[in-house]
């Protein structure tokens, strides 16, 4: 019994020091770098592009590094304007205008992202807001510069929601003659809505702005004149103006015309960026109206460009480039003739099954029934349908449908159609390259070897190509631009 305690003494001082041990190689190591220290960053100055007031950024991610064999200490972590800035900071989840104490493990990153909203001055001229990103090291600083552009607008909101629409304002009433101005720019939330025998008239210059999932409906009875000029077009897209945003596909909804008593125009505008550029159909009856659509760019939609059911358009100078579906889509019959224009599909952000253009008569129903409608007439001259589909062109006659007359008159077509019946196919270059500029940079001007040129109908008007440039009188290009 005389050793049982030694013994114990023993065993208890060797598991203390054991677990005293233990517990210190646990403990964190918290030996910083001292002295000059210097962080490294993603980039010095984050550039916010142009911005509408009242609506936030993108949120930008600013990546700060620490190289050294040590951890880093950021004692201060602030905006330089403080809770005054108009800029926004999360540090590594953590949001606030000043921060303390954060640390950068050795060898590491953090993340801060940052945001801004400007608010409005009531001005037509851009404003310019600046900030930066201050962080003290060991008493030493550095930044990084935050520089953020922004612009006034009138911004039209919905004030309206009935079961069955999307929400909606109406900005010309009924039996109202209504015009937008070029001073600032209009961002739309929602629907604006041409009521029924009202007008809108939009000036030269314009910009209109949709924010996602919104539009233009010129309601039955309603018309829409777009009055834009060769140096002033009226424009038509999303309203995130950021470079990223340039050319991305289905950031707003449609333009959607219905019948009218008065006739739609629309000349010189730009339509980009949304899910259908233009939808025109008949909701009741034939009012005798059409869509009159002269030198006007659809590009970029994540739908169709143009979507008509059973409508009359008359279009000149017309491109439509880059829809995942159709560029131009004509249903349930219609009446339609299309003149110098280029239906130029080369879409490449996912698979496309559709040709560029499709023409039917007839509309399929519930339990399958087949509507049949007419095809009073769809004419094109002097046209390019091309793209990088083996087929851009789908003529749709169905049995059950109505009447289907069409002509194709010296135009250039990508297609597997036969071409040989002279009724409906007159001087086709069939399946030969139009040669464009740059199909990857959207630039379907011609080249020089382009077989396209010269190969015009002369007596198809217009005189001049969508830039202006005269037309040769007795043997124009195809397409909406004549070589130069």
């Amino acid at each position: 019994m005389i050793f049982k305690k030694p013994l114990f003494y023993f065993i208890f001082i060797v598991a203390s020091l054991v677990s005293i041990l233990t517990l210190d190689s646990c403990k964190k190591d918290t030996s910083f770098a001292e002295g000059n220290v210097s962080l490294t960053f993603s980039t010095d100055t984050i550039l916010f592009d142009t911005l509408f007031t009242t609506i936030g950024s993108s949120t930008y991610t600013l990546l700060v590094s620490n190289t050294l064999d040590k951890p880093v200490n950021i004692s201060q972590l602030y905006l330089g304007n403080g809770q005054n800035s108009k800029f926004r900071m999360n540090v590594d989840g953590v949001s606030g205008f000043h921060l303390s104490d954060v640390e950068i493990p050795a060898h590491d990153s953090i993340y801060i992202f940052v945001e801004v909203t400007i608010d409005p001055n009531s001005g037509t001229g851009p404003m310019l807001v600046t900030d930066s990103i201050l962080f003290e090291v060991n008493g030493n600083l550095q930044d990084v510069n935050l520089i953020a552009y922004g612009i006034d607008a009138y911004f039209i909101l919905p004030n309206r929601n009935i079961a069955g629409l999307p929400p909606f304002h109406i900005v010309s009433r009924e039996f109202t003659d209504t015009t937008w101005t070029n001073d600032k720019p209009i961002v739309i939330y929602g629907y604006a809505v041409v009521d029924s025998n009202a007008i809108l008239r939009i000036e030269e210059g314009t910009k209109i702005f949709f924010h996602s999932n919104s539009g233009l409906w010129i309601y039955k009875g309603g018309s829409l004149k777009v009055m834009g000029t060769k140096d002033k077009p009226v424009t038509f897209e999303g309203d995130r103006p950021e470079a990223y945003y340039e050319n991305i596909p289905g950031q707003w909804d449609r333009i959607w015309i219905n019948e009218s008593s008065v006739d739609n125009e629309i000349n010189y505008a730009q339509i980009r960026n949304g899910f259908i550029g233009i939808q025109a159909e008949y909701l009741q009856e034939d009012m005798g109206n059409q869509l009159s659509i002269k030198n006007t760019i659809i590009e970029n939609m994540s739908g169709v460009g143009i979507l008509s059911r059973s409508y009359k358009i008359d279009a000149e100078n017309l491109l439509i480039t880059n829809c995942k579906q159709y560029n131009l889509a004509l249903t349930m019959g219609g009446n339609y003739e299309f003149r110098h224009c280029t239906f130029a599909n080369y879409w490449n952000y996912d698979v496309r099954k559709t040709p560029a253009v499709y023409i039917n008569n007839y509309y399929v129903g519930a339990n399958n029934v087949v509507f049949p409608f007419d095809l009073v007439k769809a004419n094109f001259y002097n046209s390019i349908i091309y793209g990088n589909n083996t087929e851009e062109l789908l003529v749709d006659n169905n049995s059950q449908g109505g009447s289907f007359n069409y002509l194709f008159d010296h135009n250039l077509i990508k297609t597997e159609n036969s071409t040989n019946n002279s009724s409906f196919w007159v001087s086709i270059l069939k399946n030969q390259d139009p040669k464009f500029v740059s199909t990857s940079n959207a630039d379907y001007h011609l080249q020089d070897i382009s077989p396209a040129i010269g190969q015009g109908k002369s007596s198809v008007i217009p005189s001049f190509d969508i830039e202006g440039n005269q037309r040769d009188a007795t043997s124009p290009d195809l397409g909406v631009y004549e070589y130069q």
